[in-house]
């Protein structure tokens, strides 16, 4: 995986095998950060990243000004890659080994972004508990998004909340929103 632009353009990082992850693929990750550099200041938000794996959003935030990042995985080894990346190229980000759903349920912290990139085996019920709580604990600022990253075979548009998707290859991105 590479970072894209920002501070870190081009740099490559390459993740230990033994992680059970599946990075975000570059040609996602820029289609993504292209739609998101129209709506946001990278260097004026906070972002939540859920499911985070080896960090890769995270890096991309962080390369493109954004100081204030959380990452959030299960995965003890995941949380240490994080960390350790995290400090090789200088970045602030905070990292929580946490069952995602017990940190959703716990956060009283509002962000402008909440990036979630869960299994793509998940099923619907799973996938539907992240907005649901995101959106009853009131975890987004107003104007904030929450972007789930899944299969497109995966339909999440019954969703309350859900906004818009974009697909990219066999990645999806589904938006959910506040005020729709």
């Amino acid at each position: 995986m590479r970072i894209i632009s920002g501070k870190y353009k081009g740099r490559r990082i390459t993740a230990p095998k033994q992680l059970p992850v599946r990075p975000t693929t570059d040609m996602a990750k820029e289609a993504l950060f292209n739609i998101l550099n129209n709506q946001y200041y990278f260097d004026d938000i906070s972002v939540l990243d859920l499911f985070s794996g080896t960090g890769n959003i995270s890096y991309e935030f962080a390369s493109r000004g954004t100081e204030q990042i959380t990452a959030v995985d299960a995965n003890y080894g995941c949380i240490k890659f994080i960390n350790e990346t995290a400090e090789n190229f200088d970045m602030s980000i905070i990292t929580i080994k946490s069952d995602v759903y017990k940190f959703l349920e716990k956060s009283k912290q509002k962000h402008d972004i909440i990036f979630a990139d869960p299994p793509y085996g998940f099923e619907i019920e799973e996938f539907s508990k992240i907005p649901k709580l995101v959106f009853e604990n009131q975890l987004l600022q107003d104007d904030g998004l929450l972007i789930v990253e899944h299969s497109k075979h995966t339909k999440l548009d019954e969703l309350d909340h859900f906004s818009y998707s974009k697909s990219y290859g066999g990645n999806m991105f589904s938006f959910f929103e506040i005020n729709i």
